[in-house]
């Protein structure tokens, strides 16, 4: 006799009927029971962080560039005797020059005998000069007395001209004799400081030697490289500021524009005046880097710790419901902590500190700036 199964069984079957449906609808969601009951659970937040805002600022629109530290301008200073020995020398590189002042001396004993014989034949062209006019102004008696004919009358006006003319000449051997005794001593053109020195006790001195070079008033100028496209942007006045070696500030204003490009690298060259004491910090061929001021524009900046670089791009993480979105941004001006960016409104939400840790989607929890955390809780 067949027996009747019992209510409880028959219930107890159903459950396991609908157990191992919901089983088979989950593994075919891809989930299992475990992941439907995590489900449900509250998302742990990845970070805790603060935010911030774009703020917009007028910042100075500048324009970078490098260059050459020069010699505003440098004299070559040579002899203006040859072939004779240099006898003392009075300056050194470094040394700070009045103009006038004597750098060196040259023998000067020939053209001292050369000055004496000039100032001899002075002297004697003098007394024939006397003589001739004494003898033309007796003649000039003797021809109205009529002793004499009008043609010796003029032989003596020609004997006192050319007395007279010889007189001049040997005034102008003597002056010229004058000068090279004072070329005897090498002097400074101008006020500066001696960048080189050749000259050396008992060298012979030859046409167109340099004993020394002179840089002017111990002024120096930085000559920036600019590009073709750029050179339009400057102006003389403007104001730059060069960088030292030293970390050095120096200001410096545009004195010049050059008004040719190089046909070869499309470079052209801008002349900024350094101050006087330019000269105490930098040296001539000194490389230098360095910005031109071409006035002021807005600028929408956030922290450099807002800004995050990831394979050659800058991202921010922007805050939306608790949870953060990558967004890539481009760069521009940087002063002080704060950088120019730009893809981005002025309302927007953006992770101040501890971006480096996020990733696109991240749950954050939101804290005041001062509290916040830069790494993982």
């Amino acid at each position: 006799m067949t027996s009747i199964p019992s209510v409880q069984n028959v219930a107890a079957r159903q459950l396991m009927v609908v157990a191992t449906v919901a089983a088979v609808l989950l593994a075919a969601c891809g989930k299992t029971p475990g992941d439907a009951a995590a489900s449900a659970q509250p998302v742990k937040a990845a970070m805790t962080v603060s935010t911030t805002v774009p703020q917009a600022l007028e910042w100075p629109l500048t324009l970078r560039s490098n260059g050459n530290i020069a010699a505003w301008q440098e004299v070559i200073i040579g002899p203006e005797l040859s072939n004779y020995r240099i006898t003392a020398v009075n300056a050194n590189v470094g040394d700070v020059v009045k103009k006038g002042q004597v750098l060196a001396r040259i023998a000067a004993d020939t053209v001292e005998n050369e000055l004496s014989e000039s100032q001899a034949a002075v002297a004697e062209a003098e007394a024939t000069l006397a003589e001739a006019r004494a003898n033309n102004a007796r003649a000039k008696q003797l021809r109205e007395k009529g002793f004499y004919s009008p043609q010796q009358g003029i032989q003596t006006q020609t004997v006192a001209d050319t007395a007279l003319a010889r007189l001049n000449a040997a005034k102008a051997r003597r002056h010229s004799a004058q000068i090279r005794r004072a070329n005897a001593a090498v002097l400074s053109p101008d006020d500066g400081i001696i960048s080189a020195r050749a000259a050396t006790v008992g060298m012979l001195t030859q046409p167109g030697q340099e004993l020394f070079r002179l840089i002017r008033g111990s002024r120096l100028e930085w000559r920036a490289e600019v590009t073709a496209a750029e050179l339009a942007r400057i102006k003389p006045g403007q104001t730059a500021t060069l960088s030292s070696p030293n970390n050095d500030t120096i200001e410096g204003v545009v004195r010049a524009v050059a008004p040719t490009v190089d046909p070869q690298t499309r470079i052209a060259l801008v002349y900024v005046d350094l101050p006087d004491n330019a000269i105490q910090i930098l040296s001539a061929g000194m490389f230098a880097r360095g910005e031109f001021r071409l006035g002021q524009s807005p600028a929408l900046t956030l922290p450099q710790s807002a800004v995050v670089l990831r394979e050659g791009f800058a991202y921010v993480f922007r805050l939306e419901n608790d949870k953060v979105s990558q967004v890539k941004i481009d760069t521009g001006r940087r002063v002080g902590e704060r950088i120019e960016v730009s893809g981005l409104d002025t309302q927007a939400q953006v992770v101040n500190s501890g971006a480096g840790f996020l990733a696109d989607g991240d749950t954050v929890r939101v804290v005041p700036a001062e509290v916040s955390a830069t790494t993982p809780p």
